[in-house]
């Protein structure tokens, strides 16, 4: 019996993106959000989103946006093999993914599907 491809429940939080030839599934969790914390060294979840909308992300941080998206729903990669993958749609869609992540864990549900379409 084979397995569907997973989809993304907006409802938890997570949105799709296509990254290294395959579409994937990503959600902040509080466990990635810690990891995020760390990785940006801030000391709380509004310092996160400070940060975060502060608008001047490197290639890094969407590296660490995006590893983390990642293991919250459930695909173990390090951030080492997030660097690698290749950028399907360019950095302007891993930059679109990377916002849709953010606006669906920081922002209310109904904000974050507007955002991404039916």
């Amino acid at each position: 019996m084979t397995q569907g491809v997973r989809r993304a429940n907006r409802r938890r939080g997570e949105i799709e993106a296509f990254l290294g030839g395959e579409r994937r599934v990503l959600c902040l969790t509080l466990g990635s959000l810690a990891e995020l914390e760390t990785a940006f060294g801030v000391d709380s979840l509004s310092g996160l989103a400070a940060r975060l909308g502060q608008g001047r992300l490197r290639a890094e941080d969407l590296t660490h946006i995006l590893g983390a998206g990642l293991r919250g729903a459930g695909t173990a990669v390090a951030d080492e093999d997030v660097a690698q993958m290749a950028l399907d749609g360019g950095l302007a869609q891993a930059a679109g993914a990377v916002s849709r992540l953010l606006a669906a864990a920081f922002g209310p549900a109904e904000q974050a599907e507007k955002r991404e379409g039916p």
